[in-house]
C-alpha cells in the first residue's frame, strides 16, 4: 500500500494586524480664534464682563469643532445663556454666605481672623463640589460621532475625597499631591462615560512623583529667583499633561502623548513676554499723562492731579486696556496654542471599542460651572 504525504496548496491565512493609532488634528485658523478672542474681550468690556459667558462658550466651541479624531471632529452643544442662569443662582446663594461674614467681621472685628479659617474651609469644600459639577456640565455638551459624553457620580463624595486628600497633601508638605491628583482623576473617569462605554484611570501617582519631585527642594529657591519659577511652572504643566492624558481610558479605548517636557515653555514666556510689554505701555502711559494734565489743568502738583478726572478716566481706560490685552494673550497661547501643541502629541487606540457604544445620559445643568466660576475655581 503507497502511502501519499500531501501538501496543501494554500497558504495558512496571515495574520490580520492591528489598526493603526489613531491621530489628533487640529483644523482651526490661528487667525480665526484671535479674531474671536479680541472681539470677545471688547464686548466683555462693554458688557461689564458680562458676556464672558458667551465668549467662554465660543472658545469652546472653537477648540471642540476643529478637534478631529479619526477624521470625525467633536461638539460642543452648551450655551453663554446656561452659563449666565447658572452663575446668577449661585451668586444667589453665595451673596448671602459673603454679606454675612461681612457683617460678622463688622460686628466683631476681633473675632474675624479666627472666623475666617472656618469660612475659606467651607469654601474649599463647595469649591471642589463645584469643579465637579462644572465637568459634568461640560461632558454633557460634548458629542463624538452622534454620541453624547456623560458623567454620574456624586459632586459631594468628590468633594470630601478632594478635601482629605488636600489635608494630607498639606501635612506631607504636598509630596502626597501627585497620589491627590491620581486619587480624584481615578474618581473622576470611573464616574465618566462615552454612551455606555465607562471611563477608567490607569495614571499611578508614583508614575508622576518620580518624573517631578526634584520641584520640591527647587521651588522654594525659584521663588526669589525670578526666570526659574515660569521654566518649572511650564515643565511641570507639560509632564501633567503627558501624565494625565497617558491614563484616560474608555473600555478599550486608550489615551497615549508623548508630549516633551519642554513642549510649553515658549507659550508661557510669550505670555509674561506680552505681559510685561503691556505693564511697560501702561506705565509710559500714565507716566506721560501727569506732567501733562498738571500743565493743562494747572493743578498743584503730581498728587493734586492724580485725583482729576481726566487723570482718573485715563488710568481706568489704561487699565482695561491692559487688562483687554492680558486675556487675549493668554487665551491666545494658553488655551488655543497650549491646546494644538497638546492634540498633536497624542494618539488613540482602539477606537474600534467606540464604534457601537449605545447612547446613554441627560443633560446636566450649568449651576455647577456657575457656581465654579463664582468662587473663581472654575477649570476649561
Amino acid at each position: 500500500m503507497n502511502q501519499f504525504a500531501w501538501t496543501p496548496t494554500n497558504p495558512p491565512p496571515m495574520p490580520v494586524p492591528p489598526p493603526l493609532p489613531a491621530t489628533l488634528e487640529f483644523t482651526g485658523e490661528r487667525k480665526g480664534f484671535f479674531d474671536l478672542v479680541a472681539r470677545g474681550a471688547g464686548l466683555e468690556l462693554i458688557t461689564l464682563g458680562f458676556y464672558r459667558f458667551w465668549l467662554v462658550t465660543d472658545v469652546r466651541r472653537h477648540l471642540w469643532s476643529n478637534t478631529v479624531i479619526d477624521g470625525d471632529a467633536a461638539e460642543y452643544t452648551g450655551r453663554g445663556r446656561e452659563l449666565l442662569i447658572g452663575f446668577l443662582i449661585a451668586m444667589a446663594v453665595l451673596m448671602p454666605i459673603y454679606l454675612g461674614y461681612f457683617l460678622v467681621g463688622i460686628e466683631a472685628e476681633r473675632w474675624q481672623a479666627l472666623a475666617s479659617f472656618p469660612l475659606i474651609a467651607a469654601f474649599y469644600v463647595f469649591g471642589q463640589f463645584a469643579i465637579y459639577r462644572a465637568r459634568r456640565y461640560r461632558l454633557t455638551r460634548t458629542i463624538w460621532r452622534g454620541v453624547r459624553f456623560w458623567m454620574d457620580g456624586s459632586g459631594w463624595a468628590y468633594a470630601a475625597r478632594a478635601t482629605l486628600w488636600g489635608v494630607f497633601a498639606i501635612l506631607t508638605l504636598g509630596i502626597a499631591s501627585p497620589w491627590r491628583a491620581a486619587a480624584l482623576e481615578r474618581y473622576k473617569m470611573r464616574h465618566s462615560w462615552y454612551g455606555d462605554l465607562q471611563g477608567d484611570f490607569e495614571g499611578r501617582g508614583w508614575e508622576l512623583f518620580k518624573k517631578v519631585w526634584w520641584l520640591w527642594p527647587v521651588t522654594p529657591i525659584a521663588l526669589f529667583i525670578f526666570p526659574l519659577l515660569p521654566f518649572l511652572y511650564a515643565y511641570y504643566k507639560a509632564v501633567e499633561w503627558r501624565w494625565w492624558l497617558s491614563g484616560i481610558r474608555f473600555g478599550e479605548v486608550r489615551v497615549q502623548s508623548t508630549l516633551e517636557p519642554s513642549a510649553l515653555q515658549g507659550l508661557y514666556w510669550k505670555v509674561i513676554g506680552w505681559s510685561v510689554l503691556f505693564f511697560t505701555v501702561f506705565g509710559i502711559l500714565i507716566a506721560g499723562a501727569v506732567p501733562l494734565l498738571t500743565k493743562l489743568s494747572e493743578a498743584a502738583g503730581p498728587d493734586a492731579v492724580m485725583q482729576t478726572p481726566a487723570m482718573i478716566a485715563v488710568t481706568v481706560i489704561g487699565y482695561l486696556a491692559l487688562a483687554l490685552g492680558i486675556s487675549v494673550v493668554a487665551r491666545l497661547y494658553l488655551s488655543r496654542d497650549l491646546w494644538v501643541r497638546v492634540l498633536a502629541s497624542t494618539t488613540v487606540t482602539g477606537l474600534e471599542a467606540a464604534a457601537n457604544v449605545a447612547a446613554r445620559g441627560d443633560l446636566a445643568s450649568a449651576l455647577g460651572e456657575g457656581f465654579a466660576d463664582g468662587l473663581d475655581v472654575g477649570g476649561f
